[in-house]
């Protein structure tokens, strides 16, 4: 397989990938900056370097069901959910610097595109399994649902 397909199945995922090392940067930059302009011990300092930390400890689950729906089934619908999961942490890091009652909504919503991933990796792999022992291929339709569905992440 030459490097250009490879690349033609994976860029939409490598995007998403750059967009949240942007984002992580950023959200390290608010906590050098906090940390900076006020004591380390302050109630500022606290609510930013906890909601770094939360969205730094479900960071590694987004990249991996993210990348496994991306390449077990499709990338658009899948680096979709991943640019919808940034703007949801965005709101929840935003939410946690207020009150932390205003961070609830992000991190639902959070929870519930991860778990969209997550779907989106298993019916990739039973695919797999069934056109591997069965030699039946539903990645056109299940393509096409999947896609349909993602659009359903926009609902509240």
């Amino acid at each position: 397989m030459d490097s250009n397909k490879v690349v033609e199945n994976i860029y939409l995922l490598v995007v998403v990938t750059l967009i949240s090392v942007v984002q992580n940067a950023f959200f390290a930059q608010k906590v050098e900056r906090e940390c900076k302009n006020h004591q380390t011990h302050t109630a500022a300092f606290e609510r930013v370097s906890c909601a770094n930390r939360n969205c730094m400890d479900a960071y590694p689950t987004f990249l991996a069901v993210m990348w496994c729906a991306g390449l077990c089934l499709s990338q658009a619908p899948a680096a979709f959910a991943g640019i919808i999961y940034l703007m949801v942490r965005q709101k929840y890091f935003a939410g946690y610097l207020g009150q932390t009652s205003q961070s609830t909504p992000g991190y639902l919503f959070g929870k519930r595109i991860i778990f969209f991933l997550f779907l989106m990796c298993i019916v990739g792999i039973f695919n797999y399994l069934l056109l591997r022992y069965y030699g039946s291929d539903y990645k056109e339709y299940v393509q096409t649902i999947t896609g349909a569905a993602s659009a359903l992440l926009l609902l509240p």
